[in-house]
């Protein structure tokens, strides 16, 4: 439930601010020193896909007619 909850939060916003960490950290029950170090992590795995997924489209060009 509070990775859903996370993972909810992230696709509204990659970068909550403070007192969005603090809303959030209530919520899911952890510190929000625990949020923002998710949300690091988060943005990270974030990150790295869209890189894979730019390589593979450059891989695997989609032919336009």
């Amino acid at each position: 439930e509070q990775l859903e909850e996370l993972e909810k939060m992230f696709q509204e916003d990659h970068y909550p601010d403070n007192e969005k960490r603090r809303e959030i950290a209530a919520v899911v029950g952890v510190t929000p020193q625990r949020i923002m170090v998710w949300f690091q992590n988060r943005r990270a795995k974030w990150r790295k896909s869209e890189k894979l997924s730019v390589k593979s489209n450059k891989k695997y060009p989609t032919s336009s007619a």
